[in-house]
């Protein structure tokens, strides 16, 4: 008996997405932001379907998801940020909180989440994956909507 593989093999339609996105960096976190709609965009999600919200910070992205994924509005939710290593333990703190966090909430809820909060060392290493040739808001934002598609297909 072959092996039965499921792989995603395009896009559903009429899906909302939510985006989180942090305001601190936000040189860096708006330009994964345009990565993100762009992504979404031109795999068939509308962009009167995508709903942004700004928060303070990376810490306070998941409470604001899982707000959102509690809503029942959205079938998927991007979180976008960036955490740049400093001088003290905070770095670890935030990183490992946002990771935590927005884990529980996607296997509490079922809706998938894309994971585009930055963990770097330094503000050139920012830029390297929120710019056009690298973008992590747009590949965690083609996650989501991808993950979308393989739970419609497996359950």
């Amino acid at each position: 008996m072959p092996v039965k593989e499921v792989r995603c093999s395009g896009y559903e339609t009429n899906l909302s997405v939510g985006i989180v996105v942090s305001s601190w960096h936000d040189d860096i976190t708006s330009s994964l932001l345009r990565g993100a709609i762009e992504a979404l965009t031109t795999r068939s999600v509308e962009e009167d379907r995508i709903t942004v919200v700004w928060v303070p910070g990376s810490y306070e992205i998941p409470i604001i998801t899982k707000a959102m994924a509690n809503s029942g509005h959205y079938h998927a939710l991007v979180a976008l940020g960036c955490v740049i290593r400093g001088e003290t333990s905070h770095y670890d703190l935030i990183a490992d909180s946002v990771n935590t966090g927005l884990s529980s909430i996607m296997l509490e809820t079922g809706i998938p989440i894309g994971f585009g909060v930055l963990t770097v060392e330094n503000f050139e290493q920012a830029h390297e994956r929120s710019g056009a040739e690298s973008n992590k808001g747009a590949e965690a934002a083609i996650a989501a909507i991808e993950v979308v598609s393989l739970l419609k297909k497996i359950v």
